[in-house]
């Protein structure tokens, strides 16, 4: 994949323009990413202020993970044919616009609609920028700019709940939990017009006509999906719910199908196939999608039973998550040099590491004691996914070559949220289902579900690249 101009190496300009505009794509990596899971501790205010049921509950996490999946692919896509900082500084208007509306929401419906049209701005950026990554950097560079990407995508994951709680609490000018939306305003202004001066400009070298019918396909097929796992229990699974999950396989086929059958015409596809050709990718796909599953539902699960179990405030529930938060600063800073030397065996420690974490959390829940005794399995946890997030990114790609790696990039992100849209919805339905006997058994039923995912996950590693490349 070309560059429409000349871009300086980063090797050579590590003080200058490549580095600052590291800075300005991490801004709407920390955003995006932030904005999932900071409502998790906003939930209850939400749910009392608004006046949000189970169902708006769901949809007010999982519909901003929704949309952020179904455009992923295409946000990536017109990111090569119109302009890869173009795309990124649109995905940003939007994400800035959407985010006031959040902040300004009169009832559930209005906030569920603003946080699904957030997730479009989202998915415009968030693929644009591994993808503007890719250009820029090279060699060495590369893995150190993917490692800070993977770095500061973690660190606002498992800051999200702190800094809502923090928020929430110094209500600031009255807002209240809508204060959680508004810090977007600022950040993204800054970045917007940071944008055109430090952040080249990029396009793919080969044009062709937009892929609507890929579009469309792979649309209907993450529909089929998640919609009926996010709206199946809630409605008690009618008929309609089973039909669409077992429409998706023959749309993926078919989506599969048209994208080598336009790339066989000479076309450019909107998912290159070469990146399912590759068994050692797919692998890697997989096993992000099943990684976030249990990521997204996680931090949804324990923000509800910290402030509706426990009783606790949003700013306590925010500093027990930060328990979490150190647990991984601990790791995830020396998370690539790792990788680099022990390629996929890190992401299986650290499965198993968070995989301890979530079943030393079932034994503080059986047990019964005060919240301190769920410490030490929020540090084993958080500890296991500082070796996981970055690794995850870089493993799968540093072994992209130039040709795929847009097509890499956007599915990457698009395994990640679609993998928090499922976990949110299948998690979901163990802990809504089990509240009629209490807050504990619901969290200890979605402790187990996601322990037994993070050994599925070290699994699935055997089966992913090696070492990673250098290049």
């Amino acid at each position: 994949m070309t560059a429409t101009r000349t871009l300086p190496s980063p090797v050579q300009s590590a003080g200058g323009q490549s580095w600052s505009a590291l800075a300005v794509l991490m801004i709407g990596t920390f955003m995006f990413v932030l904005d999932f899971f900071i409502v998790n501790v906003a939930l209850p205010s939400i749910q009392q202020g608004l006046g949000a049921g189970e169902g708006a509950i769901e949809w007010i996490v999982a519909g901003y993970a929704i949309s952020t999946a179904f455009l992923l692919v295409t946000g990536g896509r017109l990111g090569d044919q119109f302009g890869r900082r173009r795309m990124f500084a649109i995905g940003m208007t939007v994400f800035v616009l959407t985010s006031a509306a959040c902040a300004l929401a009169p009832d559930p419906a209005m906030l569920v609609a603003a946080r699904i049209l957030q997730g479009v701005g989202a998915a415009l950026m968030a693929p644009n920028i591994l993808s503007i990554l890719g250009v820029v950097y090279s060699g060495p560079a590369r893995v150190r700019a993917i490692s800070v990407y993977g770095m500061v995508m973690g660190l606002a994951a498992v800051s999200g709940q702190l800094i809502g709680g923090i928020l929430i609490r110094a209500d600031l000018a009255g807002l209240g939990w809508r204060a959680i939306f508004w810090i977007n305003v600022p950040l993204g202004v800054a970045a917007l017009l940071a944008c055109p001066r430090l952040v080249p400009e990029s396009r793919a070298g080969q044009g062709s006509r937009f892929d609507l019918a890929g579009v469309a396909l792979i649309t209907a097929c993450l529909v089929a999906v998640v919609l009926p796992l996010v709206d199946g229990r809630q409605e008690g699974w009618p008929a309609w719910s089973w039909i669409a999950l077992g429409s998706a396989v023959p749309l993926a086929v078919a989506f599969l199908a048209h994208q080598r059958r336009k790339a066989g015409r000479g076309g450019v596809p909107l998912l290159n196939p070469r990146v399912f050709s590759s068994w050692p990718l797919r692998a890697g796909l997989i096993t992000q999608t099943v990684f976030w599953c249990q990521q997204a539902a996680s931090y949804l699960v324990l923000g509800l039973y910290l402030q509706q179990g426990r009783g606790l405030s949003p700013l306590t529930a925010g500093a027990v998550f930060a328990f979490l938060a150190a647990g991984y600063l601990i790791t995830s800073f020396q998370a690539p040099a790792l990788t680099v030397r022990f390629g996929r065996n890190v992401i299986a420690a650290g499965a198993v590491l968070a995989a301890a974490g979530d079943c030393a959390l079932y034994l503080a829940t059986v047990h019964g004691g005060t919240v301190a005794w769920l410490f030490p399995g929020l540090v084993l946890l958080g500890a296991g996914q500082g070796l996981c997030i970055t690794p995850l990114t870089t493993t799968v790609l540093s072994h992209a070559d130039p040709a795929t790696a847009g097509s890499v990039s956007g599915a990457l992100s698009t395994a990640q949220q679609v993998g928090n849209s499922i976990g949110v919805a299948v998690t979901g339905v163990l802990f809504f289902g089990a509240l009629g006997h209490g807050y504990g058994l619901a969290f200890e039923r979605s402790v187990l579900q996601m322990g037994v995912l993070l050994l599925l996950v070290t699994a699935l590693t055997r089966l992913m690249p090696g070492r990673q490349r250098a290049a």
